[in-house]
Order: structure tokens, then C-alpha cells, then sequence
């Protein structure tokens, strides 16, 4: 039998998509990587995962899995192999509001798992722009970061549990509640972030918090990122932590959205150079009841910490929202980023971390670098400077790979010397191998291979991603 004919044995004829069927699955959506599968295959429960890695295993064909294909660094590249697909794993299992937990499968899409916990008076508080469409494990399997990192912490901190086939088709269990568990290696934290490499999630065990009653979230104008900072810390002060969002939006950002969103309308009424998105939220009753005059105890403690800073001059300007849909609209701006970056021209689009006092000395470090390489370029920066996350795109003067390479070495020797992280939150995939083989230590990059090679003999599950060669 052939390897399709063996998995249509195994999953059922109509979960094995060939030809124009699988067409569609062939494109990420940034559109930069387009690949043509052998096959689609969409298991519907994880023992028809174990079969298809049996076969596959068997048989040396290589499996690349996908979950809602929203990445950006084209992990799902999957030209002539099989596209394992994580949709049909689509279950809430459950919600247990008692331990603060969900138990669901690899397929859920976030926005139904934030509605899920949200009926129960819970959030799952990561979000990003795609979660309309971005699946729980991909989320998982490439660490996926978002908006509210300062608070929640990045995927990684907001799992207790998996489940995972590894190559050979046997699963892993490690579905644990648990909030301490000291036995041995830690196996999910390891497949967590390997995009795959390592074996493929189908379910996961999920921390819960408890929704915010009430929210603060303003648009703000400071004379530079190191009073941005400070307000930064100020307000986690006088909040206890309660900051969920601090976003940096640079005058290049504000102008790019505006341009390629017509109808939105600037934050200020004048123009500034550092513009921050903040949100504080209040998870104490006393801090959502509205006092005698109708204000919110959170809003108004957030207005007047920014009052103080405008009277020091440390804020220039801010706009407060006033109701939902106001918040609604300053979050827009921040979560279009995806559009500013990816559809405004020829461009190079970095992901990079770096110390929170370190990220003003990037901008007027990287600057002379790219204008030197190429006079005609143009830079746009977003970040969440809440936790040092850059995302920074260079708009180039023409299309020319060995320019697009320059600048990206640009980036990653300043990166190296401010002590960041050439990676942040949207994995290697494929468009990192050279940045991983240039700045990654050896010795790490080894022991990397050397886990592969332990895990995954015959190099089936998405290989040619994230460890280069030697």
C-alpha cells in the first residue's frame, strides 16, 4: 500500500486532502511562503495522530503540522510532505473554574477558548491580533508572546499540561493540573516552542485568571522611552502589577497605519514621536464600582497618575477612553500591526528582544547602520516595550536580497551587542535558520541536534525548521 492509501485506511478517505483540496493549505497567511503539500491530513482525535506517525515513521516521509497557519517565519513550509492539520482537534474538554484551568485540544482557536472561559467569568489572557484564526497549538508551538506579556507571561507560563505524539506515533502524557511537578526533565517546556520539531501537540492543559472588572486604557505621549519607562514603572507601583498592556507605537508607526488605513484617526491631535498604549486593569471590586460621580476608581487612578506626569512634563499629552468603544479603537491601532508590517512595500521584518533600558540605544543605534546599506530606506518600529519585545521593518528602496541581508545582519550585530535576543516571540520556521547558525552559541546549537536527533531519527517531523545544519 502507499503512504496515502495506508493513512486513508487509517483516518478515513474524506480527512485526506489532495490536489485543489490541498491547495488552499499551501500559503501562510503573509502570503511569503507557499509550498505544495502530498497530502492534507486531518486526524480527528490523537490516536489517529499516533497512526499517521507510525506510517509516516515507517515510511521516512516527513510530517509537518499546522495549526492555523497565522505564523510568519514559515514554519509550515511543506513542500512534498505530508501537512498534518490540528483543526479537527477542536475541542473544550473543559473549563474547570474550581482549579482555574481549561483542558483543550490542539485545534481550538483562541478567541473561542477566551469566550469559553469568559461564560465562567475567566480569561485566558493571551491575545494577539490573530486570534480569530490562531490555534492552540501553534500558540504552543511557537511560544506565541502577544500584547499582555507584562503581566500573563508568554504561552510557555500559561501551560500545566500536554499531550504529544512524538515521531515514532507513541504518546507522550504529561496532561498534569499540576502547578509544581519536580519529576525529571521538564518534557513540556522542551516541545513548547520547538514548532514541532520534537513531536506534535494535540492537547494541552491551560492556566485560567480571573476576568478584570474593569479596565483603564489610554493613549499617551511622553517626551522620550526612558520617561516611558518610568511611567511604566510607576504605574506597576501603584497598580500592584495591574498594567496588562504597554505599547510603543513611534511617530513611523502612527503615520504607516494612517496611511494604509485611511479611516483611522491619529491618537493626538498633534504628532509625537514616543506615543505609548497603556492598559491597567482592576481585578478588585472597589477598584470597578463607580464613585457617587460616576467615575471608574481604576480610570480615575489612571488619570491621575498621568496628570502628576503632565505636570512634570514627563507626559506630554494623553487620551483617555471613556467607554468601550473608545478602548476598542486604541486597540485596533496597536493590533493592525500585522498589516503595517507585512503589506507596505519591500521590506525585511525583524523580531527581537532586548533589556527594557536598552531599547532606546537600538533605535539610535540601528538607524546610521541601515541608512548606510541602503540610503533610500525607511523604518517602522512596534514593540511591546513592556517587556522589551521589538518588532522592528525596514521599508527598502529596491528589491535586492543581498541588501535584505545586509540588513538583517544590521539588526542581529546590534541586537548582540546590547545583550537582546534575535528571536522574541515568533519563532525561527525557516526565515531564521541563517540568523540561528550566525548568532546562536555552538555549544547550544549541538545540544539542539543532538535532542532531534534523540527524539526524531528519522528527521520526519518539520524538518528544515528552526535547528540548522552543521
Amino acid at each position: 500500500m502507499s503512504v496515502l492509501s495506508q493513512i486513508e485506511a487509517a483516518i478515513g478517505t474524506a480527512y485526506v486532502l489532495t490536489g485543489a483540496d490541498a491547495a488552499p493549505y499551501g500559503k501562510d497567511w503573509t502570503g511569503a511562503y507557499t509550498s505544495t503539500p502530498m497530502a492534507v491530513l486531518r486526524p480527528g482525535n490523537t490516536a489517529e495522530v499516533s497512526a499517521i506517525l507510525k506510517i509516516a515513521n515507517e515510511t521516512k516521509t516527513p510530517v509537518v503540522p499546522a495549526s492555523g497557519r497565522t505564523g510568519l517565519t514559515g514554519a509550515t513550509l511543506a513542500e512534498g510532505a505530508l501537512m498534518l492539520s490540528v483543526e479537527r482537534l477542536n475541542q473544550i474538554a473543559e473549563i474547570n473554574p474550581a482549579a482555574r484551568t481549561a483542558t483543550v485540544g490542539a485545534g481550538v482557536i483562541l478567541s473561542n477558548l477566551h469566550d469559553a472561559a469568559e461564560a465562567h467569568d475567566l480569561i485566558f489572557p493571551l491575545t494577539l491580533g490573530a486570534r480569530g484564526s490562531a490555534m492552540i497549538g501553534g500558540l504552543l508551538s511557537t511560544n506565541a508572546g502577544g500584547s499582555n506579556v507584562v503581566r500573563y507571561g508568554s504561552t510557555r507560563g500559561l501551560c500545566l499540561g500536554l499531550e504529544v505524539v512524538m515521531a515514532d506515533g507513541r504518546i507522550m502524557n504529561l496532561m498534569s493540573a499540576l502547578h509544581k511537578d519536580n519529576s525529571g526533565l521538564d518534557l513540556r517546556n522542551l516541545v513548547i516552542g520547538a514548532e514541532g520539531t520534537l513531536g506534535i501537540i494535540t492537547a494541552a492543559v491551560l492556566t485560567l485568571r480571573s476576568k478584570p472588572k474593569a479596565y483603564a486604557t489610554a493613549m499617551v505621549a511622553v517626551s522620550s522611552l526612558s520617561d516611558a519607562l518610568s511611567l511604566l514603572h510607576r504605574l506597576q507601583d501603584e497598580t500592584g502589577g495591574g498594567v496588562e498592556a504597554f505599547e510603543y507605537m513611534p511617530r513611523s508607526y502612527i503615520d504607516k497605519h494612517m496611511e494604509l488605513f485611511p479611516d483611522a484617526t491619529a491618537p493626538f491631535d498633534a504628532a509625537y514621536d514616543v506615543n505609548i498604549m497603556v492598559e491597567v486593569a482592576a481585578t478588585k471590586a472597589e477598584d470597578a464600582v463607580p464613585n457617587t460621580d460616576g467615575s471608574i476608581p481604576v480610570v480615575r487612578a489612571l488619570e491621575e497618575t498621568l496628570g502628576k506626569e503632565l505636570e512634570n512634563g514627563r507626559v506630554l499629552d494623553a487620551v483617555i477612553a471613556q467607554n468601550d468603544t473608545q478602548r476598542r479603537a486604541i486597540w485596533k491601532r496597536r493590533e493592525d500591526a500585522g498589516e503595517v508590517a507585512f503589506f507596505g512595500g519591500v521590506f525585511v521584518n525583524t523580531d527581537v528582544a532586548l533589556p527594557l533600558d536598552k531599547i532606546a540605544a537600538f533605535e539610535a543605534a540601528l538607524t546610521p547602520r541601515i541608512k548606510a546599506i541602503d540610503a533610500g530606506a525607511s523604518e517602522v518600529i512596534v514593540a511591546h516595550l513592556g517587556d522589551g519585545n521589538i518588532h522592528h521593518t525596514s521599508y527598502i528602496s529596491r528589491n535586492d536580497p543581498e541588501v535584505m541581508d545586509a540588513l538583517v545582519e544590521a539588526v542581529e550585530d546590534v541586537v548582540q551587542e546590547l545583550g537582546g535576543s534575535f528571536s522574541a516571540e515568533h519563532g525561527i520556521g525557516v526565515s531564521k535558520l541563517d540568523t540561528m547558525k550566525r548568532r546562536k552559541d555552538p555549544v547550544a546549537l549541538d545540544a539542539m541536534r543532538a535532542i532531534k536527533a534523540a527524539l526524531d531519527p528519522n528527521n520526519i517531523l518539520n524538518p528544515g525548521k528552526v535547528i540548522p545544519p552543521k
